[in-house]
């Protein structure tokens, strides 16, 4: 039976090498023509998506989510080639190996699963951006290590919890201004937006309803005013199979993944 559309996300966090996904037997051209044709058929999706909400498909950033692809198994490559230089990867060890494996390549790493303080110290110098800042005591222990490190200030995004799941992590939207205001007397983070996931069981009207709040959580605090560190200028939401709801609700990253590989 066929994997519904809603439970891509939550089978393959936890079943990262599924057989739905592009089989790492399959000869290496019909494997990279294959990931292009996906590829070049999102971005056309996602350019009638913009069009709707008055943007142009350039005002979008598509983050590839490559958790599915092995080390030498030609997907990763595949992406390259199909003009994917920005990938996303839900396990921070999986992350730290791709990295240290493609660093001669210009992937631009985004993390967007959950990072534990633990992982903050490795992963730092090596992710473009951190979608899934969900607690002040987690952006303490970056802008402390990003210190000690001498790192660059790290962008990150807040990651607001937009649905009832129990198991989605995430700042009510009702305590972002909050957050942010205690995030602004940090020196080493920069919280270039905010990222959220729809309901695993939502409708699509209800997904509609849950990334319009991102959107206007967002634009609540803009015309309150932000601390120099807070620029709010990314919005990171939808998926596979809601990803052109929220771009027409203003959507600036999506995070793209099982329709890459099917």
């Amino acid at each position: 039976m066929p994997i519904p559309p809603r439970l891509w996300y939550s089978v393959f966090l936890e079943y990262p090498a599924s057989p739905y996904l592009v089989s790492p037997q399959m000869h290496p051209h019909t494997q990279q023509q294959r990931i292009a044709e996906n590829v070049g058929e999102v971005r056309l999706r996602m350019e009638h998506a913009a069009v709707k909400s008055g943007r142009s498909g350039q005002d979008v950033r598509l983050v590839a989510v490559s958790k599915y692809a092995g080390i030498g198994d030609g997907i990763v490559e595949a992406l390259l080639a199909a003009g994917c230089m920005e990938l996303g990867e839900a396990r921070p060890q999986q992350l730290l190996e791709k990295a240290e494996h493609y660093v001669d390549t210009p992937v631009r790493w985004h993390l967007i699963g959950s990072l534990q303080r633990n992982k903050v110290r490795k992963i730092l110098p090596v992710t473009e951006l951190i979608h899934s800042l969900d607690s002040l005591r987690l952006a303490e222990a970056i802008d402390r290590i990003a210190g000690e490190e001498g790192l660059p200030p790290v962008h990150c995004l807040v990651e607001i919890a937009l649905s009832q799941d129990v198991n989605k992590q995430g700042i009510p939207p009702g305590k972002v201004l909050n957050v942010l205001d205690k995030i602004g007397t940090l020196q080493n983070i920069v919280i270039k937006g905010l990222m959220g996931m729809a309901g695993l069981e939502s409708e699509r009207t209800q997904i509609r309803r849950e990334f319009e709040r991102l959107r206007t959580t967002a634009e609540s605090a803009r015309n309150r005013g932000l601390p120099a560190n807070v620029t709010l200028s990314e919005l990171s939401m939808g998926m596979s199979d809601d990803f052109e709801i929220a771009i027409e609700e203003g959507a600036t990253l999506v995070r793209i993944g099982s329709v890459l590989y099917c």
